[in-house]
């Protein structure tokens, strides 16, 4: 009997021991040193941009989609922002002589991702297109766009006022708080709640579960689907807004292979890629799973290539355990 509960328990929150796992290898590879506060401030401040990207294709693939076009949007978002948080005397910026208030690169960087948003929302709800394509197209857009409109240079000398959206950092006691942080925790409860505690939250999961009996059951599943991918885009603009902020500048190599990071944390985060089952909890520990992995094998010098070696395998094995799983259940 307590061997069946042990296994249920396992199968229930294979997510969270993982990551205990993780942290308990990290501790003995280390003998400690990886995980002082200043390392995990160090990990929050890394993965939050990332959070934001993640949650929003996580509440898609819960629809049984996908979004491919998250790292050129979070790039042109960025680039957006940036270019209306540059100081005005900067004679190679795109606004020379202009000067904006700190509401505007905000406002700007989030309306852009959620035009995008709003575009791959339409080419799959109500164009019918696979997800995968239409978001492949929006993907070279979007890379096209910011090009075009940064003129392939970088968006840089923004005002102290922008930086310190994301790089302020609050002491409680002896300990440094990272803003990012605090913007990861409201975001994720607002997800939470719209998904656990809302009525369209509900249609989210049973349209991943199966879009047509959705259908006949009332639910309109082409407006929800165009609002999934509008949240999604939100979530990317303020992803690029946020990123921009931190490394106080903004270029074509910003934010990429961002899609591949966020699909990954939530899947290995138990986002089914069949739809229909995915928890907020899983998708920001798939986060900081990932990262946790990043990190450490960068505090332990393992070579980059060894890290993309291990982040693929992670990525199939979590995988191939969801479709046995639910393979199981059916």
């Amino acid at each position: 009997m307590k061997h069946v509960k042990v296994r249920d328990f396992m199968n229930k929150n294979t997510t969270l021991v993982t990551f205990v796992v993780l942290v308990f290898l990290l501790t003995i590879l280390t003998r400690g040193e990886a995980l002082t506060w200043d390392s995990f401030t160090t990990l929050i401040i890394a993965e939050a941009v990332r959070a934001f990207a993640a949650l929003g294709v996580g509440m898609i693939i819960i629809t049984k989609g996908i979004d491919l076009s998250i790292g050129y949007v979070v790039c042109l978002t960025a680039s957006v922002a940036a270019s209306f948080a540059q100081v005005p005397e900067y004679e190679a910026g795109i606004y020379y002589g202009h000067s904006f208030p700190l509401i505007m690169p905000i406002i700007a960087g989030i309306v852009v991702g959620g035009i995008f948003g709003l575009f791959n929302g339409f080419l799959v709800a109500y164009g019918k297109l696979p997800p995968f394509i239409a978001t492949l197209g929006t993907m070279s857009i979007a890379r096209a766009v910011q090009l075009l409109y940064t003129k392939a240079a970088i968006v840089s000398s923004l005002t102290q006022e922008y930086q310190s959206i994301a790089q302020t950092l609050f002491w409680i006691g002896d300990f440094q708080i990272p803003i990012l942080g605090i913007y990861v925790v409201i975001i994720t409860t607002i997800i939470w709640v719209l998904l656990k505690h809302t009525k369209q939250g509900t249609n989210f999961y049973a349209i991943g579960g199966n879009a047509q009996a959705a259908r006949v059951s009332g639910i309109n599943v082409e407006w929800n689907l165009l609002c999934v991918y509008l949240y999604a885009g939100l979530l990317y603009g303020s992803a690029g807004v946020l990123l921009s902020s931190r490394l106080a500048l903004a270029n074509a190599l910003t934010a990429n292979g961002m899609e591949l990071d966020a699909i990954a944390a939530v899947t290995v985060g138990g986002v089914s890629q069949n739809g229909g089952v995915g928890t907020v909890f899983g998708m920001i520990i798939g986060i900081f799973t990932m990262g946790l992995i990043n990190y450490g094998m960068s505090f332990m010098a393992i070579d980059s290539y060894y890290q993309y070696l291990v982040k693929g395998a992670i990525i199939i094995i979590a995988v191939f355990f969801d479709m046995k799983k639910y393979a199981r259940r059916a």
